[in-house]
């Protein structure tokens, strides 16, 4: 009896966990469908393939199979190479030191492996 509730619990936490993380995505599905994704949270999965930072803020642009993001950042950008999963809220028409980039993420978490 013990056992089973046990169980349950571990099962009940886990569906929880599960339903707060966004699933991953593409960035091709982003730009292919912006009014899916807009002002969601998403999770992409890429390497770092342009950075930069300064003063605690940055960007950086995360490529996977296929396409390119710019991710903007509150902390420091993660180094060119970098394998990143970037989770953020989706927006467009994003303007940063005077240059468009079209879409973006607003990261609001990292895991860099």
């Amino acid at each position: 009896m013990k056992t089973r509730f046990v169980i349950s619990l571990v099962l009940l936490a886990s569906t929880l966990v599960l339903m707060g993380c966004p699933r991953q995505t593409t960035i091709n599905r982003l730009n292919g469908d912006p009014a899916r994704y807009r002002g969601k949270e998403v999770l992409i999965v890429g390497t770092v393939t342009n950075s930069f930072g300064a003063a605690g803020f940055g960007a950086y642009e995360l490529s996977d199979e296929t396409g390119k993001i710019w991710v903007l950042t509150r902390r420091g950008a993660p180094s060119n190479g970098a394998r990143v999963g970037a989770v953020g809220r989706y927006v467009q028409g994003i303007n940063w030191s005077g240059r468009n980039y079209g879409s973006a993420i607003e990261e609001t978490d990292r895991k860099v492996r």
